[in-house]
């Protein structure tokens, strides 16, 4: 009946902490296949979380959706739902802000008039609590984002992206987003502000003019990378080879990790042998994607037979 389909994203991109992020090529579809009783709830994962996300009060997907529809006034109907998920659970890919995405987006289709999705962001960036993810996840692209007291301010920067790859490896480690939090120091030197200041003013810019040259300087980071690269094997290490390599445009950590993002407009495999086996150096598993830039951001389809129950709708 209704069915949203939504990407990837890499966060921070090194110097833009929570400021920064790129939707990629890779996808969560949700699909919804339809109504339940109030509370009610069926849910089939196949693929990433099998097994994990079960649970409707342990699913983002649920969770962002009753709290939308409340927001709206509108008592949510269960759902019978199925994940079909590719995106990698707790590596630094987005799969909590696709989630959230989604869920707004399914509730969005009970309204009398939907909302657009830049007038849903302010809701779904509410919800995450943060605005780096969500953002670009909703929207596509390379997006520059600010979040203070409900207030949303974002910039999705035009550019040759179909010049660009992403070459993300991710280990069979997780780190939870609130211990790579927590790993931060309260209070950085000002030469460290300064130098990431630079650094994610230069990696818009260049993104925004397709200065690809300057990314492997504008990525450089010195608020959370230093600090985050050691709470899992590899990630250090990965930093200092893949800058020195040939053909690699910048690397950085993906998110809060463990997952590690490189960029090229060459030759893609090698950035990702180097990078996975770095990580079997350190005894870890790991897999790699060769992704483009998604443009496009969520999308969401229904059926021609879908029907809102009367009595459920937003008036």
């Amino acid at each position: 009946m209704i069915s949203v389909r939504v990407p990837a994203t890499s966060a921070n991109m090194g110097s833009g902490y929570d400021s920064i992020g790129l939707a990629l090529g890779f996808y969560n579809v949700f699909k919804v296949k339809g109504f339940l009783e109030r509370g009610i709830y069926k849910i089939e994962v196949l693929g990433e979380g099998a097994g994990e996300a079960e649970k409707p009060e342990e699913n983002g997907f649920i969770l962002a959706y009753e709290a939308t529809c409340r927001r709206w006034g509108i008592e949510p109907p269960g759902l019978d739902l199925l994940s079909l998920n590719a995106i990698p659970f707790c590596r630094g890919l987005g799969s909590s802000s696709s989630a959230i995405v989604g869920g707004v987006m399914v509730a969005n289709e009970l309204r009398d008039e939907p909302l657009s999705k830049e007038e849903l962001l302010p809701l779904m960036v509410e919800l995450e609590g943060h605005p780096d993810n969500v953002v670009p996840c909703c929207l596509g692209g390379f997006v520059v984002s600010c979040w203070l007291d409900g207030d949303l301010r974002y910039v999705r920067l035009p550019c040759g992206e179909d010049e660009m790859t992403a070459v993300v490896a991710v280990p069979d480690v997780r780190v939870p987003t609130s211990q790579a939090r927590a790993a931060l120091p309260k209070t950085v030197p000002m030469e460290d502000a300064v130098f990431n200041l630079g650094r994610s003013a230069l990696l818009a810019a260049s993104w925004a003019t397709g200065k690809w040259e300057n990314l492997s300087l504008a990525v450089g980071d010195r608020l959370h990378q230093p600090f985050r690269s050691k709470l899992f094997p590899g990630g250090e290490k990965i930093l200092d080879t893949l800058r020195e390599i040939p053909g690699c445009d910048g690397v950085a950590i993906s998110g809060s990790g463990p997952t590690m993002v490189a960029f090229t407009r060459w030759s893609p495999e090698k950035l990702a042998r180097p990078m996975c086996r770095i990580f079997a150096e350190a005894g870890v598993h790991s897999r790699f994607f060769v992704l483009d830039v998604d443009r496009y951001g969520a999308s969401v389809e229904t059926t021609a037979d879908f029907k809102v129950p009367e009595e459920r709708r937003c008036r």
